[in-house]
């Protein structure tokens, strides 16, 4: 069995990336160490912005909504989300959310790699 106290992660372990528009908080990747397989984490957008246009180029990512009201668009396509919605976006594909709510929009993202790779993001 693998070493679980390698493999569990608390917030005092978590990656936080501070952003113009909100934040990415990581909790499970390669680079912390606690999977060889996935990256895990949620994100932070403020009210009225949105993260960059990008694709993932080595993975697919599954975002969970879990707070606020968000247009995604996924190539073209843009469809609204909201608390409990959740939506697979293919390697390859150009995304990103835009917070159409009065407070954050927060949702968890996971990647189908524990090096999530991220063209186009700043």
């Amino acid at each position: 069995m693998a070493d679980l106290a390698a493999a569990l992660s608390r917030p005092d372990d978590y990656e936080v990336e501070e952003t113009a528009w909100g934040k990415l908080v990581w909790m499970v990747s390669g680079r912390l160490g606690n999977s060889g397989t996935m990256t895990v984490g949620r994100c932070h957008i403020k009210p009225g912005m949105e993260n960059p246009r990008h694709y993932h180029p080595n993975c697919d990512e599954v975002l969970h909504v879990l707070q606020g009201t968000i247009e995604h668009s996924l190539d073209d396509v843009v469809v609204t989300m909201t608390a409990g919605d959740t939506i697979s976006i293919p390697s390859g594909v150009v995304h990103n959310a835009r917070n159409i709510s009065d407070h954050d929009a927060i949702f968890v993202i996971s990647f189908s790699s524990a090096d999530r790779q991220a063209v186009g993001e700043e």
